[in-house]
């Protein structure tokens, strides 16, 4: 192993590892920090379950380097709650039933959760474009789309 001292923004927190630079993030995520919100679908970058957010961008942790994040701000599913409180997404997506076998449901959040963030008025076309490339096997999509229309109806309200 060519491994190194590897040093990464995660969840507001500092972390160092000793790892191979070209390791993929979710791999360092997973294994080395116990961090298992980010899910290993296709490991191709086509499914979505491994997305993160780095530096306000939703990234998709499967095969890029964890080298790339570090000079970067990594959150995962496991920091956008706040003092114990859910995200708006988190709640949106607990309050529609947004979820049935869970696997995806961890990208999906984080991916509506950067598009919510960065939009300056986020509307229902924005959120279902934010969430292309992400696949859900078990059919919660029309749950899914309820959060997102809650959502979006909460950004229109100032909330």
């Amino acid at each position: 192993m060519n491994g190194r001292r590897v040093v990464l923004s995660v969840n507001g927190s500092v972390r160092e590892v000793e790892t191979d630079p070209a390791t993929p993030l979710i791999y360092v995520l997973r294994n080395e920090l116990g961090l298992m919100g980010a899910k290993l679908g296709c490991g191709l970058e086509q499914c979505g379950a491994c997305a993160v957010i780095a530096d306000g961008e939703k990234v998709l942790s499967c095969v890029r380097a964890v080298s790339e994040f570090e000079e970067r701000r990594i959150t995962t599913v496991e920091g956008l709650a706040e003092g114990g409180e859910l995200n708006p997404v988190q709640r949106a997506f607990l309050e529609a039933g947004a979820a049935q076998c869970g696997y995806c449901t961890s990208g999906l959040v984080v991916a509506l959760t950067a598009y919510l963030e960065a939009a300056e008025g986020p509307d229902r076309r924005g959120a279902v474009e934010a969430l292309k490339g992400h696949l859900c096997r078990c059919g919660a999509h029309a749950d899914v789309l309820r959060a997102v229309d809650r959502l979006v109806a909460g950004a229109a309200d100032g909330g």
